[in-house]
C-alpha cells in the first residue's frame, strides 16, 4: 500500500527544496566542444566563485572525475555585444579562450603544460573583445568577431578579424570583413576556400532583419568577391541566421523568409536558395549571444543533418536527409534542446526536461537508422542525484488561452501543485503565481527549474507565460510586442490568470504576478 498523504492546506506543505537549494546550487553552462579524442570540453559558470567561468575536460575513463583546464586567476568569458557567448574554441588538443579580466585571447594546451599564452595585444579598460572564433588551418589563425571600443565617444566598431596563432601577442589582428554594425557566425567551408557570415545594422535586432554573405578566401588570406546569399532583397524582410557548410560544400542556414518561421535553407555556389523542410517550427533561437547552434552534419555521406526545432514551446530532435528531403524524429525525453554539435556519429546538446535540470547530453546516431539513439547525460547544472526529490516535482502542461486581442491566443506552461506526501482539503483551490519571463524575445522553458518547484512543492500553482513577443511561435507572434512592450506582455499574463480562474474556479485574491529580468 502507498503512503498516506497528510491533509494540509495549499501553501503550507513542507518541502526539502529550500531557498538555499534554489539559489546556490546551480552552475551555468557556457558552451561545449570535443577534443581530438572525442572527450568533452565544456564551460561552466560557478556561483560559488562569483560566476567565474572554468573550462572542464571529461575524464579519460568512464566514471572518472572531470579535470579543470582553466588555471586559477583566469575567467573564461567574453563581453562582445555585452551578453557574450562563444568565449572559447577547441581544435585537437588546444583551446583558445577569452579572459574576462582583460578580454585578451589566450591559447592553452589541454594536455601537458597548460600555461595560457596571450595571442592578442593588451588594451586598457577591456577595449577590444573577441568571440565566436573558428580555426583556419590554412593560415594558422583564428577567425573571430571583434568589438573595438578604442574610439571614445562613438559606438564600438565590430568586424570579422584574423588572430595569428603563431604566438605573436603584440600583433594587431587583421580585419577581414567590416562596414556593418554587427557580425556573427564566421564559418569556413570544408576546403577553407570560402567564408560565410551573418551581419546586420541598426536599428534592427538579429531577429528582425539580417543578411548572410559568402566571400572567397584569397591566397593572401583576405576575403574577396562577397556575395549576399540571404537578406539582400529590400522587398523581403527576413532574419537569416546560423550559416554552416555541409561536408559537400553547400551552405545550410536558417531563415524566416517563407512562412514566418525559422526554417532550414540551402545554397550552393552559383545556385539559388532552396527551402529544405518548410514547417511551422523554429530551427533556431534569437541571437542574443554567440555560440548558438541548432543543427550539424553526421555520417559519411554528407547528406545527413541532425537538428533541434521547437513547436508550441517544446523542442524536438530529428534527422534530415538532404537527398530525400525526409525529416525523421529521434526519440529523447528532453523537451528543451539547444546548442547542438556533432562529432562523428555522436550528437551533443544542452538540454532539460521536467525532471532534468540543464544538462549536456550525448546521443549516438546510426546512419540510415532514423530514430535510433540513446541519451547519456554527461554533465548536470546541479550535479546531485535528483531521485530523492522527484516526489516533489510538478510536471508542466501547455495551456493555450485567449488574449485581449480578438482572435489571438497565447501560451503558458502550467505547473499544478505537487508533493508526494501532502494533499489539500477537498474543494480548496491553491494560490497561483503567474510569471512573466525576461527578454523580450526569450521564452518560458520546460527545463526543471528549482525556483518553480520551490513553490509547487509547497502547494502553489505556477503559470510560466509565453506572452506575445516570445520566441518559438514564429515571426508574427514575436512581433506582437513591437511598440507594445509593457502592454502585450502584461495583458497576456492577466489573460492567462483569468483563464485559469474560470477553468479552475480560483479566487482572484489568491493570485500573484512575478516579473523576471533578462
Amino acid at each position: 500500500m502507498g503512503q498516506t498523504k497528510c491533509e494540509t492546506p495549499y501553501g503550507a506543505w513542507k518541502s526539502p527544496l529550500t531557498a538555499e537549494f534554489v539559489s546556490g546550487s546551480s552552475k551555468r553552462l557556457g558552451g561545449a566542444a570535443v577534443d581530438s579524442d572525442g572527450r568533452l570540453v565544456w564551460l561552466e559558470g560557478r556561483p560559488s566563485e562569483a560566476g567565474r567561468g572554468v573550462l572542464m575536460w571529461e575524464g579519460a575513463q568512464s566514471g572518472s572525475f572531470p579535470e579543470e583546464i582553466t588555471p586559477p586567476g583566469f575567467n573564461v568569458r567574453t563581453l562582445v555585444h555585452e551578453y557574450g557567448g562563444g568565449a572559447f574554441a577547441v581544435k585537437r588538443d588546444n583551446v583558445v579562450f577569452s579572459n574576462y579580466a582583460d578580454q585578451r585571447l589566450y591559447k592553452q594546451s589541454i594536455r601537458g603544460d597548460r600555461t595560457p599564452l596571450p595571442l592578442t595585444p593588451a588594451y586598457e579598460n577591456k577595449a577590444v573583445r573577441y568571440a565566436d572564433g573558428i580555426f583556419d588551418g590554412r593560415f594558422n589563425r583564428l577567425i573571430v568577431v571583434r568589438e573595438d571600443y578604442r574610439q571614445e565617444g562613438v559606438e564600438p566598431v565590430n568586424d570579422i578579424a584574423a588572430v595569428s596563432l603563431n604566438g605573436e601577442a603584440n600583433l594587431e589582428p587583421v580585419s577581414l570583413v567590416k562596414g556593418k554594425d554587427f557580425y556573427m557566425f564566421p564559418r569556413l567551408s570544408p576546403d577553407g576556400q570560402m567564408l560565410a557570415w551573418m551581419e546586420w545594422s541598426h536599428p534592427n535586432m538579429p531577429w528582425d532583419r539580417t543578411s548572410i554573405w559568402v566571400g572567397k578566401v584569397s591566397d593572401d588570406g583576405s576575403i574577396t568577391n562577397p556575395v549576399c546569399v540571404a537578406g539582400g532583397d529590400e522587398g523581403v524582410v527576413e532574419s537569416a541566421s546560423e550559416p554552416q557548410w555541409s561536408p559537400k560544400g553547400d551552405l545550410i542556414f536558417v531563415s524566416d523568409r517563407g512562412n514566418g518561421f525559422w526554417n532550414l535553407y540551402s545554397w550552393s555556389v552559383g545556385g539559388k536558395v532552396q527551402s529544405l523542410c518548410p514547417m511551422e517550427a523554429e530551427f533556431t533561437r534569437p541571437a542574443w549571444i554567440f555560440g548558438i547552434s541548432s543543427f550539424g552534419f553526421f555520417g559519411d555521406s554528407g547528406d545527413q543533418i541532425v537538428c533541434a526545432y521547437r513547436q508550441r514551446g517544446v523542442s524536438h530532435l530529428a534527422t534530415f536527409d538532404l537527398s530525400s528531403g525526409s525529416l525523421s524524429p529521434v526519440k529523447t525525453r528532453f523537451t528543451d534542446i539547444y546548442n547542438l554539435f556533432v562529432h562523428g556519429n555522436e550528437v551533443y546538446f544542452s538540454a532539460g526536461s521536467s525532471t532534468d535540470t540543464l544538462s549536456i547530453v550525448k546521443v549516438c546516431l546510426a546512419e540510415g537508422k532514423a530514430g535510433a539513439g540513446e541519451d547519456t547525460v554527461l554533465w548536470s547544472s546541479l550535479g546531485i542525484d535528483l531521485e530523492p526529490y522527484k516526489p516533489y516535482f510538478s510536471t508542466p502542461r501547455v495551456v493555450e488561452f485567449a488574449t485581449k486581442v480578438e482572435g489571438e491566443t497565447a501560451f503558458a506552461n502550467f505547473y499544478p501543485p505537487a508533493n508526494g506526501y501532502f494533499v489539500a482539503p477537498s474543494r480548496e483551490r491553491p494560490p497561483l503565481l503567474v510569471r512573466s519571463h525576461g527578454g523580450p524575445t526569450l521564452e518560458a522553458s520546460t527545463t526543471l527549474d528549482p525556483a518553480i518547484q520551490y513553490w509547487t512543492s509547497r502547494g502553489w500553482a505556477f503559470a510560466d507565460v509565453n506572452y506575445g513577443g516570445s520566441t518559438g511561435y514564429g515571426r508574427a507572434y514575436r512581433e506582437r510586442l513591437n511598440g507594445q512592450w509593457g502592454i502585450v506582455d502584461v495583458n497576456d499574463c492577466c489573460s492567462c490568470a483569468e483563464h485559469l480562474v474560470l477553468r479552475m474556479s480560483w479566487k482572484r485574491t489568491h493570485m500573484t504576478v512575478l516579473q523576471s529580468t533578462f
